[in-house]
């Protein structure tokens, strides 16, 4: 249990590992939307903005925990973008797009890690401190007694982690 606990604060909690894939991402979709423009630009412009959020939103929403996060408007990306276009081009480029992406999703990845938080540590941790409460309990306590600590902590672990999924549709 304490290997699994330090893989995830390696992965989860590392803030240079949260940078490291904040890059990863925001490179991979600099290159396909300037890729897919049909001009020869070293930034993006608008539109390839606001198509790379959505992008960038869609890897979020797909690939990590949590509820479905929307982009912001329009409106919020344009002035944004007026904030973050630094030599005042009216394009990003890549240095500009990747200071925006992880000012846009500062928020969102927050939350995400909050939620890990409770389901990966606190509810582990919960659930040994609460085993021994359910020693008087007819039936159930001389069961949870028997499990081993991995066990039941999983088993808790997985209960949390389903009822964060079922309110997901909620929110």
């Amino acid at each position: 249990m304490g290997q699994i606990l330090a893989v995830v604060q390696e992965k989860f909690h590392g803030k240079q590992w949260k940078e490291k894939q904040i890059r990863k991402i925001t490179d991979r979709v600099f290159d396909h939307i300037r890729d897919e423009s049909s001009d020869s630009r070293d930034g993006l412009t608008f539109e390839d903005v606001y198509i790379a959020v959505l992008c960038v939103f869609n890897d979020i929403n797909k690939h990590l925990p949590g509820p479905h996060h929307d982009p912001p408007t329009k409106d919020k990306l344009r002035s944004l973008m007026k904030e973050y276009d630094v030599n005042l081009d009216g394009l990003l480029n890549r240095e500009e797009f990747a200071e925006f992406i992880r000012k846009l999703t500062a928020e969102t990845l927050t939350a995400i890690s909050q939620s890990l938080i409770i389901a990966l540590i606190l509810a582990p941790t919960i659930a040994l401190m609460t085993k021994r409460a359910t020693e008087g309990v007819p039936g159930v306590g001389k069961m949870v007694q028997k499990l081993p600590n991995s066990i039941y902590a999983s088993i808790i672990t997985l209960g949390v982690l389903l009822a964060q999924k079922s309110t997901e549709g909620c929110e």
